[in-house]
């Protein structure tokens, strides 16, 4: 019999005593309707393929969305496949991490995590993270790591989150065939990816699921003089001021250095301005 687990996270925001027992209504309905897809679970045989948010409860979450100016607080409703889950909340938005869904092991099959691969699906956890774009619009983004670093990166980019950081795009490097460099000309913040180091054959971080890659487009990697992605060369010279560069003093750098990871733009040798990875 398959395990699920309902999340149900409470947010309170400013009451409105005219509308309290509306509220109350709204509440209990919808926390039965929970508990009802709970005991629906536990009596199948067999479990529907695992999705990230499964189709009922996101109604549930967006009938809870058209009712925000009318309740006491706000109520949000996962089920997962798993009771591996672990969960982070800044205001109204939840940071997850979980196994690879079935459905996100589709999309990796084959690209970011070929047949020959040395790394499996159960070693990984699948990320669901918030971030502001460039126009300052919150964006929902998936990511893939490594499960040992899955809560530090839920840590790392919900401090983001909180202090409005501007990140491009997240999302899984798949979406580009796993195409390193069609990805960081894309300007996409991933992390994991099973491939090799660029110009070695040495297994990348990446591939581990240990590193990632911020804003790639303005925060290139400068090899042997050769600038990836070939798209960044405005932005190899660093002593440039431009918008979105990651440098020593730069809050994106902090965090995850404050977490133990390690930033390629303080190498010695090469310099690899988009990257942090953990050893």
């Amino acid at each position: 019999m398959a395990v699920r687990r309902i999340v149900v996270v409470l947010q309170p925001i400013p009451l409105n005593l005219s509308r309290i027992m509306k509220a109350a209504f709204c509440h209990i309905v919808l926390f039965v309707l929970a508990l009802s897809m709970m005991v629906s679970c536990e009596e199948k045989a067999t479990p529907k393929p695992a999705e990230t948010v499964e189709p009922q409860v996101q109604q549930v979450i967006d009938t809870i969305e058209e009712q925000q100016e009318d309740t006491l607080s706000q109520m949000y409703v996962f089920v997962f496949d798993s009771i591996d889950v672990d969960t982070l909340m800044y205001k109204d938005y939840v940071f997850v991490s979980q196994p690879i869904p079935e459905a996100v092991k589709a999309r990796m099959q084959g690209k970011s995590m070929p047949d020959d691969a040395t790394i499996g699906y159960d070693e990984l956890r699948y990320l669901i993270l918030y971030h502001y774009d460039y126009e300052g619009d919150i964006k929902q983004g998936e990511m893939v790591c490594n499960q040992a670093i899955a809560h530090d990166l839920l840590s790392i980019f919900k401090a983001l989150f909180a202090e409005a950081y501007p990140i491009y795009s997240i999302r899984l490097v798949d979406d580009f065939d796993a195409d390193d460099e069609a990805s960081m000309e894309a300007n996409n913040t991933s992390c994991f990816n099973y491939r090799t180091m660029v110009g070695t054959r040495m297994i990348s971080k990446h591939a581990m699921g240990l590193a990632v890659d911020v804003n790639p487009l303005q925060n290139p990697c400068i090899k042997h003089g050769r600038v990836h992605p070939a798209a960044a060369e405005d932005y190899a010279d660093r002593t440039k001021d431009f918008p979105h560069k990651i440098d020593r003093d730069d809050y994106c750098k902090k965090v995850f250095t404050s977490y133990g990871f390690m930033w390629g733009g303080g190498w010695a040798g090469s310099k690899d301005y988009q990257h942090f990875e953990k050893r």
